[in-house]
């Protein structure tokens, strides 16, 4: 097809707004999807999804309108999935910068702007939810054209859900976004902007043609790979798979490579034809972790089932990081890093529901560059890595850029949850009378666990928040070890702030009470700094009544049976140690704080 038909556009968007909305209106109003087949959130394949309402994966669907092919991908929203954002954003020529008319810019919105505007790409300005009773198009267009510089005129006003005003968007996306402009006779050149794996086919990876043509049938090379393999179905999405044979230069589509070999195909990667002398594309920036976790499985004869699921999981999940890892306690393992606690979740979820592995997850901690007395420099991304206090010098933290958005009345309440958790206030912009943008600097610790669920919570949730990393600083840090039954929990060992350590004991030691069944005999729960215990509780022992069955007689005979249970207790508390069994939800709890 000729480029200049081809529009390649993606929608970009703060969580809640609208995106997977107005994706399923653009597919309906195309025709690409028949009326009797819609669903809500088309493009949100997975259970996931559906589920919590929330986009995940980024999602790719081709549609005709007026003579032009309109290539769409549909963004998460999520500050935790913002990698999926980049990654579309490298595949297409402009975007649709959607606001909430009831809400206004957000957090997010700004940072998924900020990257659009990196990337170089045409903005084309929507206000959705036009439709409820509380949408203020004149606050928000006034908001917008402050935002981006734009006229008012140029500002589309929508409803996903109705579909009003839809077509002027699609009309716009044709006049504004620009063609591609790759070279159709150069060597072959295809980027690869994400992929998964295919029980029978392989590997399928989604590709943006740049220059030149794929056929099936050609043998495909990926260039940082090294990787050959021949073309066994190539076509686009619509936005279920539909087989072409070819894709041309400018086009969005999928290529089914038959490879078994996971690691053959790498999102970022650069795919071309065997025997072709091309430059690589610039692929993406790596993915830097904002925390690890360890994640074993619970029956120790799962590792391999649980190796295999990480493997396909990483090909669809190019911000996840995986390197083996053991425990004395949990056994062989893997040292994950993620985006955020959400991402965790998600992890988890997805790991129990694709293949079946119940696993165990440690405690999340961030990276941290730990100086030895020796001057030898490490760096560790897990509580048990840290070495002996005697054999520290200085510990080093990343601190991350924290822009928050809230109402006017929110600011005071904002303000004391930051200072709580001693972040460092830079400025306040005022995006309109009612609105404010509070920029802070935070340890990235404090930011990532539970400081979402706390604004939020703060504001009436109202309040929005988007980070980034900035530098490292010195960090009075320390190792919190936890024993249930006097002997140490290694999946909840957590670095904690020295000063912090007992109220985070106690709290981590409430949470085990209210959450490990009581045993027939008494379980201690302290929890550990260096040997010194910070915070200690007890689960009583259940009781049963020996006496039940005496009628009258001396008390003697009471109190022998009374005695013989409480030596009997001592004894199972001796070799019950260590055998008691911590519920799953128990983990998560602390997890959460």
């Amino acid at each position: 097809m000729d480029q200049s038909l081809i529009r390649n556009f993606c929608i970009i968007a703060h969580i809640d707004h609208g995106k997977s909305t107005l994706a399923d209106r653009l597919l309906e109003i195309t025709g690409t999807v028949e009326k009797r087949k819609m669903t809500t959130q088309v493009l949100d394949t997975m259970e996931l999804e559906q589920e919590r309402g929330i986009t995940i994966k980024l999602q790719p669907a081709r549609m005709m309108y007026k003579g032009y092919m309109l290539n769409l991908i549909d963004t998460p929203g999520h500050v935790d999935f913002a990698y999926e954002v980049s990654r579309s954003l490298a595949a297409v020529e402009g975007c649709v910068l959607l606001v909430d008319a009831t809400q206004g810019v957000q957090a997010q919105t700004l940072a998924n702007l900020y990257m659009a505007i990196e990337h170089g790409l045409e903005i084309i300005p929507v206000l959705n939810k036009i439709d409820l009773p509380a949408a203020d198009v004149d606050a928000r267009t006034q908001e917008l054209m402050q935002l981006i510089g734009c006229k008012a005129e140029e500002i589309i006003s929508v409803s996903g859900k109705t579909g009003e005003n839809v077509e002027l968007l699609l009309d716009a996306v044709i006049e504004h976004v620009p063609a591609p402009t790759g070279d159709e006779s150069s060597d072959t050149r295809a980027l690869i902007f994400d992929s998964f794996y295919d029980d029978y086919q392989g590997v399928v990876a989604y590709v943006r043609v740049m220059d030149g043509s794929l056929t099936k049938g050609q043998v495909l090379h990926m260039v940082a790979t090294d990787t050959n393999s021949p073309i066994t179905e190539i076509g686009h999405l619509s936005p279920s798979r539909i087989s072409d044979g070819e894709l041309s230069t400018g086009q969005i589509g999928y290529v089914v490579t038959g490879m078994k070999d996971i690691g053959g195909c790498r999102v970022g990667d650069t795919m071309t034809l065997k025997g072709a002398k091309i430059e690589a594309l610039v692929g993406y920036k790596e993915a830097v972790p904002m925390l690890y976790a360890g994640i074993f499985p619970k029956d120790g004869g799962d590792v391999s089932e649980l190796r295999e699921a990480m493997e396909r999981l990483q090909l669809s999940d190019a911000s996840l990081s995986v390197e083996p890892d053991q425990s004395n306690a949990l056994g062989i393992g893997f040292r994950v890093g993620l985006l955020g606690m959400l991402h965790l979740e998600i992890v988890q979820e997805r790991l129990r529901r694709e293949s079946g592995v119940e696993v165990i997850v440690t405690t999340p901690s961030v990276r941290y560059r730990v100086v030895k007395r020796s001057g030898e420099e490490i760096i560790i991304k897990g509580p048990l890595d840290l070495p002996e206090p005697t054999h520290v010098e200085k510990v080093f933290e990343p601190w991350a850029k924290v822009d928050i958005v809230v109402p006017s009345e929110f600011v005071g309440a904002v303000m004391s949850l930051v200072q709580d958790r001693n972040g460092i206030y830079t400025t306040t912009e005022y995006l309109d009378q009612k609105r404010a943008l509070l920029h802070y600097e935070m340890a990235l610790s404090t930011v990532i666990v539970d400081f979402y669920d706390a604004l939020k919570t703060v504001t009436s949730g109202y309040g929005s928040m988007s980070y980034e990393t900035l530098d490292e600083r010195p960090a009075d840090v320390v190792r919190m070890d936890i024993l249930v039954a006097e002997e140490p929990v290694e999946a909840l060992s957590t670095l904690v702030y020295r000063g912090e350590a007992h109220s985070v004991g106690k709290r981590i030691i409430k949470t085990l009470k209210e959450e490990i069944p009581r045993q027939m005999f008494v379980i201690k729960l302290q929890a550990t700094v260096g040997g010194a215990i910070v915070a200690g509780d007890r689960i009583s022992a259940m009781r049963k009544d020996v006496t039940s069955g005496l009628y009258g007689g001396d008390v003697t005979r009471k109190r022998k049976l009374l005695d013989k249970q409480k030596k009997g207790k001592k004894r199972m508390a001796e070799m019950g140690a260590g055998k008691v069994e911590i519920p799953s939800s128990a983990y998560l709890k602390v997890l959460k704080r």
